[in-house]
């Protein structure tokens, strides 16, 4: 009889276990992760920070941008919108960016939604330095339940820290090679 019970048990505590994983986290508890990624680019300031800010350009220099619609081609400024297609970390969807904050040519940030949840925000700072600019880019995502946050820890956050990387390269390479 005590056999049948403790797996029972097991299975009802598995069980729990996983719903509690799952369950959205409050937004008081805050388990953030911050990608930064800086690199110095051959070009003023201003070249820098136009061709950043304009949307038609993400997916020629970031690799997780497969496509852009909507305000693409121009330098956006706050409170403009433009969808992404992207794969990040191996997962397709579609965020809509919001334009928060434009001091050009020094800051600009853009906030995300999926589905109209908060998908985090990315932030470019922007410094003169004697051989062109300082190119620092930030992407800031809150985990939404303890199994994600789990899964960023383990697989998530190396590999966009990784397509981070491969991205900010990519963009000084597009931008010393313009004519």
């Amino acid at each position: 009889m005590k056999w049948p019970l403790r797996w029972i048990s097991a299975i009802m505590a598995a069980f729990a276990a996983a719903v509690l994983l799952a369950l959205p986290l409050p937004e008081s508890v805050d388990l953030t992760t911050k990608i930064v990624t800086v690199i110095l680019i051959e070009q003023p300031d201003l070249v820098v920070f136009d061709y950043v800010t304009t949307p038609a350009h993400w997916p020629d220099w970031h690799p997780s941008s497969l496509s852009v619609r909507g305000a693409t081609d121009h330098p956006l400024s706050v409170g403009e919108q433009v969808v992404e297609e992207f794969r990040v970390a191996g997962r397709r969807g579609s965020v809509v960016w919001t334009v928060a904050v434009r001091d050009r040519p020094r800051k600009w940030v853009i906030v995300g939604t999926i589905d109209g949840k908060s998908a985090g925000a990315v932030s470019y700072s922007l410094r003169p330095v004697a051989s062109g600019t300082r190119f620092e880019r930030e992407f800031v995502y809150r985990s939404p339940s303890l199994w994600f946050a789990a899964v960023n820890v383990l697989f998530v956050r190396a590999r966009i820290q990784q397509e981070s990387e491969e991205a900010v390269a990519r963009l000084k390479k597009t931008l010393e090679t313009m004519p």
